[in-house]
């Protein structure tokens, strides 16, 4: 495999998605409200995706250290793990990413204020916190929980928040949404790595609560999202309704085939998961462009 294969294989781009949504629901919402500013947003979407590579880079580096990844693993090739990319490129890819996110993030101060400051302390603590430090979030059965928080609750809000310089509860309710839509992007993940993961001691919840929960709670967190955001897609107009409801029965069929899969074979699942995510969020976002609402 190539260098260069290997560094975009690194960057996980299936799970790209996740961070994306967040963002176009976002901009929805503020369509709805009638405060979109294509600046602000733009650098929300940029900031989004560069923090999700640093994370996607800090987990790759910092499981090989602790040796959580082996050769021949049932997931996507692991660049480090497999020698294809040393442990100091990585690291140094991390940080040079995540520096970069944070730059992008300063430039939003322009339209949030200095108090958004902190909140990209946390954002950027949040990208180690999930693979590192004391504690790591993706070793002890909340990873689904931070992501729920750092791609739904954090983008939706934060990015609708620098737009309409107000918060509202219908946003909050979506980004909920997304955040549960996000979860079961790593919950395909997990679900996939059981084996491997309880091999080498990392308890993901999926290996803590065992297949059936997780595979249930992947159906849960779908038709919980779609719930979230009736009140949204009503105020948009009944004919809108067809896409959450179109949602629920692809995320069905895609769970139904999530639950008769093992290993390798999950991969295109967990790839179906995060398109079914994004084109959720892209199609809120032409419903609200085109509703006049």
């Amino acid at each position: 495999m190539g260098k260069t294969s290997c560094w975009i294989e690194a960057i996980r781009l299936r799970t790209l998605p996740v961070s994306v949504a967040g963002v176009l629901a976002a901009i929805g919402y503020a369509l709805m409200d009638g405060c979109f500013q294509p600046l602000p947003a733009v650098l929300c979407l940029v900031f989004a995706v560069l923090a999700q590579v640093a994370s996607n880079f800090a987990n790759e580096y910092y499981d090989f250290k602790a040796g959580l990844d082996r050769p021949g693993r049932e997931g996507p090739r692991r660049g480090v793990t497999e020698g294809d990319i040393s442990p100091r490129a990585m690291l140094v890819a991390t940080f040079v990413t995540l520096g970069l996110a944070c730059a992008v993030g300063c430039a939003l101060i322009f339209w949030g204020g200095w108090w958004l400051v902190p909140v990209g302390i946390t954002i950027a603590v949040g990208v180690l916190a999930y693979s590192t430090g004391p504690y790591p979030l993706s070793h002890h059965g909340l990873g689904e929980v931070a992501v729920i928080f750092f791609f739904g609750i954090i983008p939706v809000n934060m990015t609708f928040y620098l737009m309409a310089a107000a918060f509202d509860l219908s946003v909050f309710l979506g980004s909920l949404a997304i955040g549960l839509m996000g979860a079961n992007v790593l919950l395909v993940n997990n679900y996939r790595d059981l084996e491997d993961d309880e091999a080498v001691g990392k308890r993901t919840l999926a290996v803590i609560a065992g297949r059936r929960v997780a595979s249930s709670l992947y159906l849960i967190n779908g038709i919980a999202a779609v719930a979230l955001m009736c009140g949204a897609w009503l105020a948009l107009g009944p004919v809108w309704l067809l896409i959450p409801v179109s949602y629920a029965v692809a995320h069905v069929a895609v769970w139904l085939a999530v639950v008769s899969r093992r290993g390798i074979a999950l991969n295109p699942l967990l790839g179906a998961t995060a398109m079914l995510m994004l084109i959720y969020a892209a199609a809120f976002l032409v419903a609200a462009s085109m509703s006049g609402v």
